[in-house]
């Protein structure tokens, strides 16, 4: 997905910043949550960290989160609507970047000053995950790749050789153990080791040396999101992570403002695959992102971003929520679907924000929201 360009003034310096950061380690601020039910490994020679209190988990154990968009701040009162909206989990997406799809170079960019904005850089993300947990909310740390170039999708990541490939683990290698020491600094609550690298995944020996070396520095629960159209299905390393992740923007119905019956017959050919891994692996599953632009066409390509013709025509909040409930109906009554991440929420966006939001996959002031937190606010 396209970075943000919805953003608040800069509060404070990459300096202060930094030394909040580290004040706030010094003191003791940080602290390891209670377990979630069904997600949390057990590696052999962990250190065992002292329990301390936190805000249990709902009774269920399900990830109630959203994709949160790091911008030039967190504010306490940018975290208040996630409470009430019944949410438990965000997802904090860093970046790294590469210069093509068949550059082997993964590049790093992790300080405040090098990154586009502030919420991305590792400062940020702590800052962020820490005011979180003051308001019960967990962190899934979920570092994602940009390219530059004529595509700019992590899916098309392919070398020429193998002696490329090999170059290219061992500097993606450098870019998610980086977020992994980060993740243990900051005690966050879960890792996602790579998003939507779909042309990588055939390369299991080199993805489990890398869980292994993962697992050495984080010892928090581990997953992996694979993109919906069919990379779920070809990984073959679920059984070393804690949960299969599923990037769920899977088409389901070409109709023009579809009805919720339309949607609900449109899930269960994905579910039946769905199922079928989850079969296979015996592991939660959990959608790393699901999501729906505000459009009438939302269903029929749920992972493309709204056109400049789209901004035009009116805004179909119907359809977004009738794919949100949809969506809950379908798979959260299951006992092995333990949640998922709604794409995306933007903080302190207010409902006369910008035109381009009210098209866009954001629930915020729409009807999808009261959808989201209904489900999200129910004990089971």
């Amino acid at each position: 997905m396209p970075l943000p360009a919805f953003s608040f003034p800069r509060w404070l310096g990459g300096l202060v910043l930094t030394a909040t950061v580290l004040l706030a380690l010094a003191a003791g601020w940080w602290y390891w949550p209670r377990t979630v039910p069904a997600l949390r490994p057990t590696p052999a020679g962990a250190a065992a960290l002292a329990p301390l209190p936190t805000t249990p988990p709902p009774p269920d154990g399900r990830l109630r989160g959203v994709s949160w968009v790091g911008t030039d701040s967190a504010s306490m009162l940018d975290l208040e609507p996630l409470t009430k909206a019944g949410v438990t989990w965000i997802a904090q997406m860093p970046f790294g970047w590469q210069a093509g799809a068949a550059e082997p170079t993964v590049q790093l960019r992790s300080g405040v000053a090098s990154r586009r904005y502030w919420g991305e850089s590792d400062a940020g993300i702590l800052l962020t995950a820490q005011r979180a947990k003051e308001h019960g909310i967990r962190t899934l740390l979920k570092p994602h790749l940009w390219l530059r170039g004529p595509s700019n999708w992590s899916g098309d990541i392919n070398m020429a050789s193998e002696t490329d490939w090999q170059t290219w683990f061992s500097s993606y290698s450098v870019f998610i153990l980086h977020y992994a020491r980060l993740a243990e600094t900051g005690r966050l609550d879960a890792l996602c080791i790579g998003t939507e690298l779909e042309r990588t995944v055939g390369h299991e020996a080199e993805w489990r040396a890398l869980i292994g070396q993962v697992r050495q520095v984080y010892h928090g629960p581990l997953t992996y999101a694979a993109n919906w159209s069919g990379e779920f299905e070809q990984v073959k390393f679920w059984d070393a992570l804690d949960f299969i992740g599923v990037q769920a923007y899977f088409p389901l119905s070409t109709q023009t403002s579809p009805t919720k019956a339309q949607l609900l017959a449109g899930w269960q050919e994905p579910l039946r695959h769905i199922s079928a891994v989850q079969k296979r692996y015996n592991k939660p599953v959990v959608f790393t992102e699901a999501g729906y632009k505000t459009t009438a066409n939302a269903a029929a390509k749920p992972w493309e971003w709204p056109q400049q013709l789209d901004l035009l025509a009116p805004a179909d909040e119907a359809t977004q929520a009738a794919c949100y409930a949809a969506l809950f109906e379908t798979f959260w009554p299951r006992p092995w679907f333990k949640g998922l991440f709604i794409w995306k929420w933007y903080p302190g966006l207010q409902p006369d924000g910008p035109a381009r939001r009210h098209s866009d996959f954001t629930p915020q002031h729409k009807p999808a929201e009261r959808v989201m937190s209904e489900w999200f606010l129910k004990g089971g």
